[in-house]
């Protein structure tokens, strides 16, 4: 192993581990190194496809494909080897190296690490021998005593490289040196040497007001504080798993020209991280919808990916947002569909298989598509171009169809990601007779329908389409910061407020 490894370790989840370690990628990647990310396994719905083994595609979490953009290296499956996608509270989808392995979902959880650490340890050993800095970033916390035996996503990973650890805590949650504390003396002794800096995230205030906190810290521990990083929420990087920040963004809904946007916050929801780019659209507020007064006001309704339909759509009936967007539908509101979200609004799916549950279950959609969907076993993941049809067949769909015939001849960029496999039925069952017919919009290269649009519903099977330049234009007559800008500022964020030299120490020969 030739790499200097850096690791970003969590008092907690959501701590801030994900958002530093892209900062790194960055910050190192323009000091002119070869750099990669890694983590040995993640926890997300949010996935990317990217390069896998012998020409395969594969997925990763997103915050590694985030992260490879960051460290301007080609995103691949080594950067997380093992991705678990939640379908269930008690039961996840068992990703290895970007492929499913279904084998590995009935493993008890304790024993399944001594199967993929393995495929983790090798994925990093090429990783080290090929990069000159490898940012590793951990999972949850390192010292949930219960799972140290078993856990390799942290501090075997760290031990195995040699990493020079940071470790952060989230301040505003409260509790900060006592986390920081807890965590570090919870490890044993040889682990704890790995922790050379703590990081203070999400601070609100005065920072001297922090003393002597942190030199108190030190004389216990031996390890310094180097950073306080002010709260910065309008950096621009997607959160990495669920709503984990939910307020609604953007100008306030009274203002004049404001378009508002409510996407469906299913518990199952999977790719969240496309509608970043929302978040800073110009004259656009986003909300996260989870009770239909959330829908009130809104201009569009986006019904978003889900990594299990059948069960995201029992929930939406369950909450009464089923009825509630079919009536945004029938008063003229725009509906969009993506993935998951577009079969839900067709009129039926059917599992033959038991993909997502009981096999050959069929369950009724909401019907505002004319469509029906069909689960299959193997899960297509591919990177897509696709183009929407000209402006003479979105007009042919009628007056309704007016809040997508901005995309019309707009070819955009993306992925897909499903199981399902959806047509368009010989016989409609029209339940929603206000609307026009039904008609595919979107093919990719080979003319292979990839949206339908039936009046004002629009449903795709596109991933990414916000992220789309041309797509951003269209809609909203602008585009969101570009993803380069965002990681340059992150870069900028940490050299501010790092210790001088802190950051460069991390990979130095000592």
């Amino acid at each position: 192993m030739t790499a200097r490894a850096v690791m970003v370790l969590g008092t907690t989840s959501g701590a801030g581990k994900s958002w530093l370690a892209t900062a790194l990628c960055r910050w190192y990647a323009r000091q002119g190194l070869r750099v990669a990310p890694f983590k040995a396994q993640n926890m997300s719905n949010n996935a990317r496809v990217v390069p896998g083994l012998d020409g395969q595609l594969g997925e990763i979490g997103s915050a590694q494909y985030f992260q490879a953009l960051a460290a301007r290296a080609l995103p691949d499956v080594r950067m997380n080897p093992v991705l678990l996608k939640p379908e269930q509270d008690t039961a996840s989808q068992v990703i290895v190296m970007g492929q499913v392995h279904d084998e590995l979902r009935r493993v008890p959880w304790r024993e399944r690490s001594n199967h993929v650490w393995p495929h983790a340890r090798a994925a990093l050993d090429e990783l080290m021998a090929t990069n000159d800095v490898v940012v590793i970033e951990g999972a949850g916390s390192p010292a949930e005593i219960n799972l140290h035996a078993s856990d390799y996503v942290n501090m075997r990973t760290a031990l195995h490289a040699q990493a020079r650890c940071l470790l952060v805590t989230d301040i505003d949650r409260g509790g900060a040196f006592a986390h920081l504390y807890g965590t570090h003396q919870l490890l044993p002794e040889h682990e704890r040497a790995l922790i050379k800096g703590f990081v203070l995230n999400r601070f609100r205030g005065d920072a001297s007001l922090l003393a002597p906190g942190p030199d108190q810290l030190q004389s216990m521990t031996g390890v310094p504080t180097l950073a306080v990083l002010p709260m910065w929420r309008g950096h621009g990087l997607p959160e990495e798993d669920g709503v984990f920040d939910d307020r609604a963004t953007g100008p306030a809904v009274s203002d004049a020209g404001v378009r508002r946007i409510a996407v469906l916050a299913c518990p199952r929801i999977s790719n969240l991280d496309e509608f970043q780019p929302l978040r800073s659209a110009p004259g656009v507020r986003l909300v996260w919808a989870r009770h239909p007064r959330d829908l009130d006001g809104a201009d569009w309704v986006i019904l978003p990916g889900s990594k299990h339909t059948t069960a995201d759509l029992a929930w939406l009936r369950a909450q009464g947002l089923d009825r509630a967007v079919i009536e945004h539908a029938r008063r003229g509101g725009a509906v969009l569909g993506i993935c998951g979200g577009l079969q839900m609004l067709g009129h039926s799916l059917s599992d033959p298989d038991g993909v997502e549950g009981r096999a050959g279950a069929v369950v009724e959609g909401l019907g505002l598509l004319d469509l029906h969907t069909r689960f299959d076993a193997h899960k297509l993941l591919r990177e897509t171009g696709a183009t929407f049809s000209n402006a003479e067949t979105f007009a042919a769909l009628d007056a309704s169809a007016g809040p997508w015939r901005p995309l019309a001849g707009v070819h955009a960029l993306g992925y897909e990601i499903h199981h399902g496999r959806t047509d368009t039925p010989s016989v409609a069952t029209q339940a929603a007779p206000w609307l026009n017919r039904t008609a595919a919009v979107l093919h990719d290269a080979e003319g292979h329908p990839l949206g339908w649009c039936k009046g004002q519903v629009l449903g795709l099977y596109l991933h990414g389409l916000f992220e789309d330049d041309a797509v951003m234009r269209a809609l909203f007559g602008a585009q969101a910061p570009s993803l380069d800008r965002v990681m340059d500022g992150l870069a900028d964020y940490i050299d501010q407020y790092f210790a001088a030299g802190a950051l460069g120490s991390l990979i130095d020969g000592a």
